[in-house]
C-alpha cells in the first residue's frame, strides 16, 4: 500500500524545493526559476534548473531531473522511503505507520545496526588484552585515549570467526553480515570476519551512522590496509573519512590528507578541518561534499611522487566545484602525520606555519612545471611556456590570468599578451572539445535514456512526441483534463511508457487539485522521474497550447493507425486511403 495522499500533500507543503536545494547548491534567479552548478556532474556553466511553480528540477547537462524526494534520493544516496523518512524528519511529520513495502529500507537499517555493533565490538577488543598489539601501535603513533575514544578506534582479533560469533549471538543473519561487507562467505556456506589482525578505523558518515570501516594490517604483510567495499549505506567514492567532525569547522577552510592517520594526527595537533578520501584518488562526487561545508581546501599529501602525483589529479577535480585550492609541502619527504610527531609540541605550531604560507594550485603547478625544464635553452623557455600556458588556461578569472601571465612574462622575459593569447587559444579549443562531448553525450544519452525508459520513442519519434506535448500540456491545464481524455483514450498511446503516463494524470489529475511531480514519486522510478522532468522542462518556456493539443491528439490517433512499415505492407488498399485521406484532411 502506498503513502496516503494527506501525508505526501503535507510532506510537499513543508518541503520547499528551493530551500531543500539551496542548502546542496549555489542557485541564482533567473527569471521566476533557479539555475546553479548540478550536484550529480561536474560542469563550468550551470545547467542545472530549479522551477518553483511546479516543485521540479532538471539538468540539461546531464538529464537528471525530479522533485524534492527525487533530489534527495540521489543526492544522499538514499532509496524513496528513506528520502521520505529525511523530509519528514527536516519537516517535523510523523512518518504513517503501516502499508509500507521498505525492504530495502529495512536491511539499510539492519546494516547500519551491524556497523554500529562492529565498532563496539573492535573498540571493546582494543582495550581487552587481545587488542594489546593494536593499542600500542595507536599509542606508539602518538595517540591519546581521548582521542581514541574520539574516533572511536579498535582492533579486529587474529581469529577469523570472532565478530561473526558475536554478531551472531547478537541475532544477526549470515546473509545482513555479508551485506554489511563485515563478513565473507565460505565455500562450506558459512561466513568468516573479513577483517582481522588489524587496527581499525570506523567511517562515519555526516549524519553520525557507521557506515564502512578501514583496517591496517600490523605486519609486513599485504595489503596494508583493506576497506570496506559499497554497501547499501556505503558508497566509497562519496565518503571522506571525519568529515562527520570537519563540517563543523568555522574557518570554511579543510585541510585534505591522504591517511587516516595523518587526518586523526592533524585533529589531535588542533586542525579539526582535516578529513581524507577513502582508499581512492579524489573523486568529484567527494570534492562536491567538501563544496558544501568548505570555501578553501589545502591538498596535503604525501611529498613521495605517489603523493604529488595524486595532488595533480586532485586540483582539477577540486577547482571545478569552485573551490579555492592550495597545496602545501610539507620538508624532508614527510607526511603530516610524522612531520608534526619529528617536532616534538612544536609540531602543531610549524605545521600551522606550513599550513598559512601555502601556495595555491596554480603557483603549484607552475613550481612543479620549471623543475623539469631548461630555462636557460631557447627550446627549454618554449616547452616550459608552452606547458605553463595549459595551466592558465583553466582559469576563468581574467585578473587571475593577468596576474600570472605577468609573473611568467618577467620570469622568462616573454611578452605578457603572447602568453595570455596561448592560454586563451588553449581554453578555446578545450572550450570546443567540452561542446562536442557534450553534444556526442547528449546524443547517446538521449539513445540510451530512451531506450531504457520508453525504448518504444526511436521507433515512433513522431507520436512519442505528440505524447509528451500531451502529458506536458494536461499538466500545466488540469482544466482540460476531461476534454482531451474524452478525445484521447490512453489505449491509443503508441509507447508503453507515454500510456503510463497519461492514465496517471488521468487517474489522479482533478480541477480542485492540480498535479505536482511528487505525485508521481511513488509509481515512477528515479530514472522514469528524469524523463518526466525533461518532458516539462523542454516545454517549460514555450508551453502547450489548446491548438497544439489538438494538433497532438490528430497525430496520435491518426498515426497510431499503422505502428510500422510491416503494418502498411499488411494493410489492405481501403485502410491505406482512409490514413492517407486522415493526413489530407488534417493538413486543411
Amino acid at each position: 500500500m502506498a503513502l496516503p495522499d494527506y501525508f505526501l500533500q503535507e510532506l510537499k507543503d513543508r518541503s520547499d524545493i528551493n530551500d531543500i536545494i539551496s542548502s546542496y547548491v549555489n542557485l541564482k534567479r533567473r527569471g521566476k526559476n533557479l539555475v546553479g552548478l548540478c550536484p550529480f556532474h561536474n560542469e563550468k556553466t550551470g545547467s542545472f534548473t530549479v522551477y518553483p511553480e511546479n516543485g521540479s528540477f532538471y539538468c540539461f547537462g546531464c538529464h537528471a531531473g525530479g522533485d524534492v524526494i527525487t533530489f534527495i534520493m540521489k543526492i544522499e544516496n538514499l532509496d524513496y522511503i528513506e528520502a521520505v523518512k529525511f523530509l519528514a524528519g527536516r519537516a517535523g511529520l510523523k512518518m504513517p505507520e503501516d502499508g509500507v513495502d521498505d525492504s530495502l529500507s529495512k536491511l539499510k537499517t539492519r546494516v547500519l545496526e551491524i556497523n554500529r555493533e562492529t565498532a563496539r565490538f573492535y573498540h571493546s577488543c582494543l582495550m581487552s588484552e587481545e587488542g594489546k598489539k593494536g593499542l600500542e601501535y595507536f599509542t606508539k603513533r602518538g595517540l591519546s585515549q581521548s582521542i581514541i575514544r574520539r574516533f572511536g578506534l579498535g582492533y579486529s582479533p587474529d581469529s577469523k570467526f570472532a565478530l561473526v560469533n558475536h554478531l551472531k549471538k547478537l541475532r544477526f543473519t549470515n546473509e545482513e553480515m555479508i551485506a554489511a561487507n563485515v563478513a565473507l562467505p565460505t565455500r562450506s556456506g558459512n561466513v568468516i570476519d573479513r577483517f582481522y589482525a588489524r587496527a581499525m578505523f570506523p567511517i562515519i558518515d555526516l549524519r553520525g551512522n557507521v557506515v564502512a570501516f578501514g583496517g591496517r594490517i600490523l605486519t609486513d604483510e599485504k595489503p596494508k590496509y583493506i576497506n570496506t567495499s559499497d554497501t547499501p549505506v556505503y558508497k566509497k567514492s562519496q565518503g571522506l573519512f571525519a568529515m562527520n567532525f570537519a563540517k563543523n569547522v568555522k574557518d570554511e577552510r579543510l585541510i585534505l590528507a591522504e591517511g587516516y592517520m595523518d587526518v586523526i594526527s592533524l585533529h589531535a595537533a588542533g586542525f579539526t578541518g582535516a578529513i581524507a578520501s577513502l582508499g581512492t584518488s579524489l573523486t568529484s562526487e567527494q570534492a562536491k561534499v567538501i563544496a558544501r561545508y568548505a570555501k578553501e581546501v589545502v591538498i596535503c599529501y604525501d611529498s613521495d611522487e605517489a603523493g604529488q602525483k595524486a595532488a595533480q589529479r586532485a586540483i582539477p577535480i577540486l577547482r571545478d566545484t569552485g573551490l579555492l585550492v592550495k597545496v602545501m609541502a610539507v620538508p624532508g619527504n614527510k607526511d603530516p602525520d610524522e612531520f608534526i610527531r619529528m617536532n616534538g609540541k612544536d609540531g602543531p605550531a610549524r605545521f600551522k606555519q606550513l599550513l598559512e604560507s601555502s601556495g595555491n594550485d596554480v603557483e603549484y603547478r607552475l613550481l612543479k612545471l620549471k623543475t623539469g625544464f631548461d630555462l636557460k635553452s631557447n627550446d627549454g623557455k618554449v616547452r616550459y611556456l608552452t606547458a605553463a600556458s595549459e595551466v592558465l588556461s583553466s582559469l576563468e578569472n581574467a585578473i587571475e590570468l593577468e596576474v600570472y601571465a605577468g609573473k611568467l612574462s618577467e620570469e622568462i622575459g616573454v611578452e605578457k599578451s603572447a602568453i595570455i593569447n596561448q592560454s586563451k587559444k588553449i581554453s578555446a579549443q578545450r572550450r570546443r572539445q567540452r561542446e562536442k562531448k557534450q553534444l556526442r553525450d547528449d546524443i547517446k544519452f538521449m539513445g540510451t535514456e530512451d531506450s531504457k525508459v520508453n525504448p518504444e520513442k526511436a521507433e515512433n519519434p513522431r507520436v512519442a512526441n505528440a505524447e509528451e506535448g500531451i502529458i506536458a500540456y494536461l499538466f500545466y491545464n488540469s482544466d482540460a483534463l476531461r476534454y482531451v481524455s474524452e478525445r484521447l483514450p490512453a489505449q491509443e498511446f503508441r509507447t508503453s511508457f507515454g500510456r503510463r503516463v497519461y492514465s496517471f494524470i488521468i487517474n489522479h489529475n482533478s480541477v480542485t487539485k492540480p498535479l505536482s511531480l511528487t505525485d508521481f514519486t511513488q509509481e515512477f522510478t528515479v530514472e522514469e522521474m528524469s524523463a518526466i522532468s525533461r518532458i516539462l522542462a523542454s516545454r517549460n518556456e514555450a508551453r502547450v497550447s489548446a491548438r497544439d493539443a489538438d494538433e497532438y491528439i490528430d497525430i496520435i490517433k491518426h498515426e497510431a493507425a499503422f505502428k510500422g512499415a510491416d503494418q502498411i505492407l499488411k494493410a489492405d488498399e481501403e485502410d491505406i486511403k482512409n490514413y492517407f485521406k486522415a493526413l489530407r484532411d488534417k493538413k486543411k
